[in-house]
C-alpha cells in the first residue's frame, strides 16, 4: 500500500514538473511563464519530496521533507515577485493581452523617496 502512495505522489509530482516545463516553453510572456513555473514547479517538487519521505518512513526524513516544503512555499513566491519586478522595471516586452498599471509603479517610487 505504501508503494502505491509513493508511486502516485512521485508520478503526480513529475506531472506537475512537466506542466511547469511546458508552461515555460509555451506561454507568451515572462510574467505568465513565471506564474506557471512557480506554482506548478513548487507543487511538483513538494509532491516528490513528500513521496520520498513516505517511502523512507523515518521521522528524520519526514522532518527534513517538511522543512524543504516550507522553504519552497516561502521562497518561490518571493523569488517570482522579484523577477517580475525586475522584468517590469527593465521594460521587457509583454504579451499584448497583459495589462500594465504604470501609475502604481510611479506612486510606489514617489513614496519610497
Amino acid at each position: 500500500m505504501s508503494d502505491m502512495i509513493v508511486s502516485i505522489l512521485i508520478v503526480l509530482g513529475g506531472g506537475f514538473a512537466a506542466v511547469a516545463g511546458l508552461g515555460l516553453l509555451r506561454l507568451p510572456d515572462v510574467l505568465v511563464r513565471m506564474h506557471a513555473t512557480t506554482k506548478a514547479g513548487t507543487l511538483g517538487v513538494g509532491l516528490i519530496v513528500l513521496g520520498v519521505s513516505v517511502h523512507f518512513a523515518s521521522s528524520l526524513v519526514l522532518a527534513k521533507a517538511l522543512l524543504i516544503i516550507v522553504f519552497l512555499f516561502l521562497t518561490a513566491p518571493v523569488g517570482a515577485h522579484l523577477i517580475a519586478r525586475a522584468a517590469y522595471r527593465r521594460g521587457i516586452p509583454l504579451w499584448k493581452k497583459t495589462r500594465r498599471d504604470d501609475g502604481a509603479m510611479k506612486k510606489g517610487k514617489k513614496s519610497a523617496k
